[in-house]
């Protein structure tokens, strides 16, 4: 019961809540309802937003809400955006994830995270700081595609052969309203389009080509199709 009594008083720090603004934006309010375009929706705040630890359920592929396309957000620095970030950052890493983004957990706004250290599943990429991006926008900055296997948090235990722009430029701002513009390419840009698509309601199934490349991880290691089997 004590232990009980602790989550519940841990989660009244984490109270995320949305409010309908005018032209369609969204900002983080104390309501319990998000209103996109249309009448109010339960996302539903009493299990998905109102949640007694940092560590947020991840939503998989399937749920409807990861086909939402999430709401800009306008208000920046405010301690529920900062809360909303803290969540992203303790999910992300208790997955072992590289990338998330607010509507895998339920939150429909332009949100993202991504870091990547020393990652057991993607032990060959290469370091890239953490970074919050709000509002982002991408620019492929040549036509060069690529294909890489990429893998989700809300597809959980598969990978697939996915498409991708070489270079890019994404811009946005950090959670503080600071500046963000950055030209990338390789697994960097991988990683940012994969994440930007999830704010459009996309997953990377959706935009896989070759249909046999695209399974579950251990199938695919013993067809020879993944060179080597990553931590899920």
């Amino acid at each position: 019961m004590q232990a009980i009594s602790l989550l519940l008083l841990l989660g009244s720090f984490h109270r995320l809540e949305l409010l309908h603004h005018c032209h369609g934006m969204a900002v983080l309010s104390a309501g319990g309802m998000a209103q996109v375009d249309g009448p109010y929706l339960d996302l539903p705040s009493q299990q998905s937003l109102i949640l007694s630890m940092a560590i947020r359920p991840v939503l998989r592929i399937g749920d409807p809400r990861l086909r939402q396309v999430a709401q800009p957000v306008e208000a920046l620095g405010t301690a529920q955006l900062l809360a909303l970030v803290d969540d992203l950052r303790d999910t992300m890493a208790a997955g072992n994830g590289v990338g998330l983004v607010a509507p895998q957990i339920g939150v429909p706004l332009r949100v993202m995270i991504f870091k990547v250290t020393c990652n057991p599943r993607y032990p060959e990429a290469p370091p890239i700081p953490e970074t919050i991006l709000i509002n982002p926008c991408i620019t492929p900055l040549s036509p060069e595609r690529s294909n890489g296997w990429e893998g989700c948090l809300s597809v959980p235990g598969m990978r697939g052969l996915v498409p991708r722009w070489e270079h890019i430029r994404y811009q946005g701002v950090d959670s503080e309203g600071n500046n963000i513009n950055r030209s990338v390419d390789g697994f960097h840009a991988r990683l940012v389009q994969h994440e930007f698509d999830h704010l459009d309601g996309v997953l990377y199934p959706d935009r896989i080509e070759e249909r046999t490349a695209f399974g579950f991880t251990t199938e695919l290691v013993a067809a020879g199709l993944l060179p080597s089997l990553p931590q899920e």
